[in-house]
């Protein structure tokens, strides 16, 4: 494994573990032949009761996942691919703050999963389907029946409904599946799909906005010569697992090299890193080159919302799950060609026409207030160890937090409404992106410290001070960056809802192997938030012809 983020890239470099046979040269394609496509947006199917108040009627959508082929570029055989509404990513869902939704999520899927399953890997044992789905809403301050709990799955021919009542500030989250053992495969398989809130604040801030407002899916995959998704396999008969997948190429909305006409002036371009394991260097250039400067744009916004004021940079560093809100200012450009770049891939072009463009849009000087959390509000501080534990050979056995696998006992139990600190110790000689379900959070500081001195009296020595944070890590985050060897603190107030969630590390091949715990928030007087009550194990689970009968009736 690779030591750090900054080469973890997915362009030119082996797809993983155990490959065998001729893969695609996806570098030799033709480049900036396809137009970047623009995900569809979803459209509610009627309306529906809300869970939280019969009388209240709620936009209802129902999104069938399906399998289907896509072009990834226009040399390349129709690949197959499982989305949401038969597209990757899937339809973006538009929502309005304080206006609740539902979602009815059904299994339209074959039986036969599309890559090897490993029954050896816990919560994907072989008396289980082989196909199983629960959608996670990545970043929603969901209550746990909604939340995607990755026992919660249901296989094809069956449908599960989720209420997200949306109560949070304007952010770009997004959906994913979170089926236990199986996430890595199902997400590879495409998928994914983005989840856009918006409120008010947003919309005073005269940010571009319409055509002018560019969502950028960011995944890696590899290919074989016949357009198919190839997926590593360890080689290890019966255990197909490998410890990180990493593709040869890498797609924006579903595209291989793709292009986008833009006019000469700002752009708001929306950023998700959706890929399974690859940490992304991006940048912006003149030239399709990796080695030149880069353009200075601002980013405007993290996970969980908007930076307290625009933070101008030539780098971006996004890990998988992270998101970036980024203005960019092609105004300057007329006529030229600008790249989006890793810093050892070029991703994609921007045209920007020679014409004179009218731009009423502004940047303002602040955006949100992002109030700091006071250590000093911490009731509890944890310290979380990530493992990685390996063979004689060097090779990933299993992949723990806090030594614990996913099925021991619970350890982590926060009040609601309480505010706790917890200190990730890196163990690993990987950079680990650490995901809390529900919450959001705030980055303290990174600090490095003596892995062997751990390692022998289980005793912190920090070795050098903090290390500045980027100004896109002092905003509200759902995701943070681990580094090797150093520990990493946020701060977090559980509040919103009780009940029981998860954190994990979001490399998929990371969590599917025991990198993931739960965690109760506990009930502590009333509830800041009402949420359905209804006890997970009673979930409705409907037959799919069932769901699309109900669904033909609104």
């Amino acid at each position: 494994m690779t030591a750090a983020f900054a080469t973890r890239n997915a362009h030119g470099g082996c797809a993983g573990a155990g490959i065998s046979g001729k893969l695609l040269d996806t570098s030799a394609l033709a480049r900036f032949v396809d137009p970047l496509p623009i995900p569809a947006s979803a459209k509610p199917s009627g309306l529906r009761p809300s869970p939280a108040d019969r009388k209240l009627q709620i936009p209802y959508y129902r999104m069938a996942m399906r399998q289907f082929q896509m072009s990834v570029h226009r040399d390349v055989p129709p690949t197959t691919f499982w989305g949401y509404d038969a597209s990757c990513p899937g339809p973006t869902i538009g929502a309005r703050s304080g206006n609740p939704l539902l979602v009815e999520w059904v299994n339209e899927l074959p039986h036969q999963h599309i890559f090897p399953v490993d029954h050896t890997l816990h919560g994907a044992e072989a008396d289980k389907p082989e196909v199983r789905t629960v959608v996670h809403l990545h970043g929603g301050r969901t209550g746990p029946e909604s939340d995607g709990y990755p026992e919660d799955w249901f296989g094809p021919g069956q449908s599960a409904t989720s209420y997200y009542p949306n109560r949070q500030e304007a952010a770009i989250l997004f959906y994913h599946d979170h089926a236990m053992g199986i996430t890595r495969l199902n997400a590879a398989a495409g998928l994914l799909g983005l989840y856009v809130i918006r409120d008010e604040f947003e919309e005073g801030l005269n940010l571009p906005k319409g055509a002018y407002e560019i969502p950028l899916v960011i995944f890696d995959r590899s290919f074989q010569p016949d357009g198919q998704i190839h997926y590593p396999v360890s080689g290890k008969s019966g255990a197909p697992w490998v410890s990180e997948y990493y593709g040869s190429a890498i797609l924006v909305n579903g595209k291989v090299f793709p292009y986008l006409e833009v006019e000469p002036r700002k752009y708001r371009l929306r950023l998700l890193n959706g890929s399974n394991g690859s940490f992304y260097k991006l940048s912006f250039s003149t030239d399709p080159s990796v080695t030149s400067a880069g353009l200075a744009f601002h980013q405007i916004g993290s996970e969980q919302g908007f930076l307290a004021a625009p933070a101008q940079m030539n780098l971006l560093i996004l890990g998988p799950g992270e998101r970036a809100d980024v203005v960019l200012d092609f105004s300057g450009q007329s006529g030229k060609e600008i790249y989006l770049r890793t810093n050892v891939a070029i991703i994609m072009q921007f045209r920007v026409s020679a014409k004179k463009a009218a731009d009423s849009s502004t940047l303002p000087a602040m955006l949100r207030p992002v109030p700091r959390i006071e250590e000093s509000t911490a009731v509890v501080t944890r310290e979380l160890t990530i493992a990685d534990y390996q063979n004689r050979l060097g090779r990933s056995n299993v992949m723990l937090l806090n030594g614990a696998h996913w099925n021991m006992p619970v350890t982590e139990k926060p009040v609601l409404n309480s505010t706790e600190i917890w200190s990730f110790i890196n163990l690993t000689d990987d950079s680990h992106p650490i995901h809390l379900h529900l919450v959001r959070f705030q980055l303290l500081d990174r600090r490095p410290f003596d892995l062997a001195v751990y390692q022998l009296t289980k005793k912190i020595v920090l070795t050098g001070p903090a290390i500045e944070l980027p100004a896109g890590d002092l905003g509200w985050k759902d995701t943070v960056r681990v580094d090797p060897m150093t520990i990493t603190r946020i701060i977090v107030k559980f509040d919103s809802f009780a009940g029981k969630y998860v954190w994990h590390c979001h490399m998929l091949e990371h969590e599917d192997n025991e990198m993931m715990r739960p965690y109760i928030i506990t009930e502590s007087g009333p509830r800041p938030e009402e949420s359905p009550h209804f006890a997970r194990s009673n979930r409705q689970i409907r037959n799919s012809s069932e769901s699309q009968r109900l669904s033909d009736t609104e």
